[in-house]
């Protein structure tokens, strides 16, 4: 059965940037807001916009995403003509293994796009954090009779040389594209988010690959070659809540801002959920002698320490006299007794010992990776 718009998650990035944090898993997998995964946020998305087609395309490290993701029951995309797939690389005839970019991991999965005869293909980026009505930028593409939709935000202008910058006419067409440029001529950023004309993307591609002019990235090959063809490429302009956490302080400071629950992405949306996959864990308990102040904190855990402004996720347990504070701290961590832990995010599982201080800035948030050990004598959960 054909679907008229199917959803392309780009999910492989290693996310370098994020340090120890995305060691032994891809950066679309790493927690975020106490019961999240990064990804879940493109995921709900394309549930809560009807899109119940969904091509997750992976590379590096992939096991805990596979693992988190499973056959999409958490987020709807489990039911009949409806579904989740896990791309993966894998060796084709001409020897390559590995996405060389953004659009060859798109040409590389060929066949299952088609298998899904779309009309339209979404391409979305597995590791930013945002709420977005896909269907209401499907609309403004076919209103424009578009070949490509890039949808944009503006962005300070001392910030513009870390994105693709567009350049467009007053009806939103776009007449000239900067890859990161050292003097961008405007701030109106991609956000990573396409819709394409399944057809024609494809004609590009295949063409582009068989006459030896590859198409590797969107931003560096596919959307010049659009706008050097002529097709009707167009802007989408977005101006809600949006945050690509690939660097340690993005996602701190993102983590951070969730807990005002006035914030612009509302996370008790009732009408736009975001969902997850959860492990079952039992009601957290609070010691008469700990203290609690503007701070979520996930099920399971123990707390007899003092926790201000900040996210504790499933499972963690602090110890007697400990202080935790601007601090995210991800699922299954140990923190000992008479610990100090300030403007830092801690890696899933780690254990922190007696009498450890970890102070960071907000200039200069301290990492504690996946189960990394740090000090001694650490309590067992």
């Amino acid at each position: 059965m054909s679907v008229e718009m199917l959803g392309l998650i780009l999910a492989g990035g290693q996310g370098s940037r994020l340090k120890q944090l995305t060691k032994d898993i891809a950066k679309p997998a790493v927690p975020f807001g106490g019961r999240y995964r990064i990804i879940d946020f493109a995921l709900s998305n394309c549930t809560n916009s009807n899109v119940k087609n969904v091509g997750v395309i992976t590379q590096y490290q992939p096991l805990a995403l596979n693992e988190h993701i499973g056959n999409g029951a958490s987020w709807g995309l489990d039911g009949i003509n409806t579904g989740v797939t896990i791309l993966q690389p894998y060796s084709a005839q001409d020897g390559s293994k590995f996405f060389e970019g953004t659009s060859h991991a798109v040409y590389q999965n060929i066949d299952y796009i088609d298998s899904q005869d779309p009309d339209y293909v979404l391409i979305l980026s597995g590791d930013h954090i945002y709420k977005m009505d896909y269907e209401e930028m499907l609309e403004t593409h076919k209103a424009h009779n578009a070949d490509l939709t890039v949808s944009v935000m503006e962005v300070p202008m001392e910030d513009a040389s870390r994105f693709g910058i567009m350049a467009t006419d007053e009806n939103g067409r776009i007449i000239e594209f900067q890859e990161k440029p050292e003097e961008p001529k405007s701030n109106l950023a991609s956000m990573g988010i396409y819709i394409f004309n399944w057809k024609r993307l494809r004609e590009v591609l295949v063409n582009g690959y068989e006459k030896g002019n590859p198409m590797e990235d969107f931003g560096g090959d596919v959307i010049p070659h659009y706008l050097e063809a002529g097709d009707n490429v167009f802007t989408y302009r977005f101006d809600g809540y949006w945050k690509d956490v690939g660097t340690i302080k993005s996602l701190h400071e993102s983590n951070m801002e969730f807990l005002d629950l006035d914030m612009p992405l509302n996370i008790k949306d009732r009408y736009w959920k975001i969902y997850s996959r959860n492990d079952i864990s039992t009601p957290h308990f609070i010691t008469a002698e700990a203290h609690v102040n503007d701070a979520m904190i996930g099920d399971g855990c123990y707390i007899a320490g003092k926790i201000q402004h900040s996210i504790l996720s499933q499972n963690v347990h602090v110890g007697e006299q400990s202080l935790i504070e601007d601090s995210f701290i991800m699922s299954g961590c140990s923190i000992g007794d008479n610990v100090t832990i300030k403007y830092a995010i801690v890696g899933e599982n780690a254990r922190i010992g007696n009498n450890v201080e970890i102070i960071g800035t907000p200039d200069d948030i301290k990492v504690v990776g996946h189960k990394e050990i740090v000090g001694e004598n650490n309590n067992e959960q």
